[in-house]
């Protein structure tokens, strides 16, 4: 009979420390050389996105080896509260006080000189929460309450690429759980049901969609920015143009510290450069799945398969619209673009991961 049993190991997962650290300073480097001349445009100091950044980034790393330092079965213990205090904190976008809209969105908290989105939060509240109740062995309804309240609220701001990560989060960890097959494929086609409605239902989303499916169209309208990226990336080649030398950061790209930075590295360090921001996306996932693989318990196996996907899926949805293969959503990369507590949630995710990588299932 094989009987299973969490036994600390001597270390965390060095090797998931060691990548996230390097991300996050390379993140730093293409993020100051990306954003300097929109930077200087807007805020006349070329180094205003970095420093923000940096500072954010500084905040994010201790937070991770303070939750490196903290046995995970905490988060367990206080899940419901830190998904009720990131459920509330949603509603905060829509008080005029505090709450800003920018192109259409309301999507940013400003208090004083602190800003912040909400939606970056509640992808770590919700991460934990579900693994919570999958631990728990809760009935189908417990999951899909709180992902349709989440995804509804966020959808009202609007932000579709923040909903699009919550459900690669959230059905990731519902498949994981063993969940009955009939509510999983059920829940997966009312998804893209709703989607469709989604899209045919609002114009720019339309637009975005028509922009994806004629992208030779109206190239200095509704194509200008795919169009823009595209030009950057057959801009770098093989080798790229040079570090520091792109054309396109220089206000002809929009976005160019969010959503767009993967074209400038592209642009600068060409088809291998790129390549290698991919495989390097690519082996920290995996590494987070081997965590989740050796997880002590369901708790820690189902969050661990969570950050997977929330890194995993983000990435490949922003890489995924820069090379045309889906839609402009308006993702930001992760470690890279320009949002400072979408940095501190990954980082503060990751350092759960490092403290659950501490323990491992022992056979007998």
């Amino acid at each position: 009979m094989r009987r299973k049993s969490r036994t600390k190991i001597d270390s965390f997962d060095n090797k998931l420390l060691v990548l996230t650290l390097v991300l996050t300073i390379v993140g730093l480097v293409v993020l100051a050389d990306a954003s300097a001349p929109l930077a200087e445009r807007q805020f006349n100091d070329k180094f205003f996105f970095v420093k923000q950044q940096a500072v954010w980034a500084f905040v994010g790393v201790v937070a991770l080896l303070v939750f490196s330092k903290t046995k995970y079965l905490i988060w367990d213990k206080i899940a419901t509260l830190i998904f009720i205090l990131g459920f509330l904190s949603l509603f905060l976008v829509f008080i005029p006080s505090i709450g800003r809209e920018f192109l259409g969105a309301r999507r940013w908290v400003i208090v004083g000189p602190l800003s912040f989105q909400p939606s970056e939060f509640i992808k770590l509240a919700l991460t934990i929460y579900l693994a919570k109740l999958a631990s728990k062995n809760k009935k189908p309804i417990s999951f899909f309450i709180p992902i349709i309240l989440v995804t509804a609220i966020i959808m009202l701001q609007p932000d579709l690429g923040t909903t699009m990560v919550i459900l690669a989060i959230s059905m990731s960890q519902i498949f994981i759980s063993g969940i009955n097959m009939f509510y999983f494929i059920g829940a997966g086609l009312a998804g893209g049901l709703l989607s469709f409605v989604l899209i045919v239902t609002s114009s720019y989303r339309k637009d975005r969609l028509l922009t994806f499916l004629q992208q030779t169209e109206d190239p200095l309208g509704k194509g200008y920015h795919i169009r823009q990226i595209l030009y950057a990336l057959g801009a770098g080649g093989v080798f790229g143009v040079g570090l520091g030398q792109s054309l396109q950061k220089y206000l002809f790209l929009p976005e160019t510290a969010t959503d767009s930075i993967f074209a400038i590295i592209a642009e600068e360090t060409g088809f291998l450069g790129a390549s290698l921001v991919i495989i390097v996306f690519a082996v920290l996932t995996l590494r987070i799945l081997k965590i989740a693989k050796s997880a002590p318990d369901t708790f820690s196996k189902i969050f661990a398969v969570g950050v997977a996907a929330w890194i995993g899926g983000q990435a490949f949805l922003n890489l995924g619209s820069m090379v045309s293969l889906v839609p402009l959503t308006g993702i930001p990369l992760p470690f890279f673009s320009y949002g400072g507590n979408a940095l501190v949630s990954i980082l503060s995710a990751i350092g759960i991961l490092l403290n659950i990588s501490k323990y491992a299932k022992e056979s007998k």
